[in-house]
């Protein structure tokens, strides 16, 4: 039986930028007593942790796991039950590709409360600071959010045919490892290779990089420009719209790049 005076707060902390936080994570964030975070959570946003709140790094890379998820779902029913006001903060948004949904499952099944704080996803923020609209009027109708990473041991397996529409903008989280194959199979099922590409690190940071290119070129383009990860990969004819509407850093062409040495 809970023993919890406060719900646990599941935040979205958005794609790194602190002022990208909504009004309501930062008010909570601000009474927490205890800070359960992840790796994507930028330093600046962990700033505003008040101080003698404790933090608990959970980790969790791809392939490279700090704290298993079933450790960090027992920790959350631990800390609600110490009566202290607990957060867990998640990087973008927690109900896409954050997992908070799985947290969340475990805290109702231990009869704990909670909140969910919606974050500003990677997608968003990240489109928005490299001057890609995921939608454009004659450009692109729709967006797909997509993962580019599988389980260990297991292969990408997604439904390139349905994936594979031009009208339609392709955005793919954690797609480094496996950008070769995401660029080979879309090729494959039609999407034409000349398709405008983007990869974005550390969006809405003041470490930002965007580099565009095409699709064919897009894994050549991500090995020359030693993307890292965190890295967002879009793919669509909006892509084109950067050269005009980029704002908040430079824009790095690909092309352009190789044809200058």
């Amino acid at each position: 039986m809970s023993t919890q005076t406060h719900p646990v707060y599941i935040i979205g902390a958005g794609p790194g930028d602190p002022d990208l936080l909504t009004v309501k994570a930062a008010r909570v964030l601000g009474e927490a007593e205890v800070v359960v975070y992840d790796r994507l959570v930028s330093d600046a946003i962990l700033d505003l942790v008040p101080t003698g709140a404790s933090r608990i790094f959970a980790g969790k890379a791809a392939r490279d796991h700090f704290m298993p998820q079933d450790e960090i779902n027992a920790l959350l029913v631990s800390m609600a039950n110490s009566g202290r006001r607990t957060v867990r903060l998640k990087g973008g948004d927690p109900f896409i590709f954050g997992r908070g949904s799985e947290e969340a499952v475990h805290l109702a099944q231990n009869g704990i409360t909670f909140e969910i704080v919606p974050g500003i996803t990677a997608s968003a923020g990240c489109g928005a600071y490299a001057g890609i609209p995921l939608t454009h009027r004659g450009l692109a109708t729709g967006v797909r959010f997509v993962t580019g990473h599988c389980r260990d041991g297991q292969h990408l397996d997604l439904n390139w045919k349905s994936l594979a529409d031009p009208d339609t903008t392709l955005v793919i989280y954690m797609g480094l490892i496996n950008v070769q194959k995401i660029a080979d199979e879309l090729i494959a099922a039609g999407l034409p290779a000349t398709t405008p590409a983007a990869g974005i690190e550390r969006g809405t940071t003041d470490a930002q990089r965007t580099v565009t290119t095409t699709l064919a070129e897009l894994p050549a383009c991500v090995e020359r420009a030693n993307l890292v990860a965190p890295s967002l990969l879009i793919i669509g004819r909006v892509v084109a719209m950067a050269g005009e509407l980029s704002w908040f850093a430079n824009l790095e062409n690909c092309d352009d790049r190789e044809s200058h040495g």
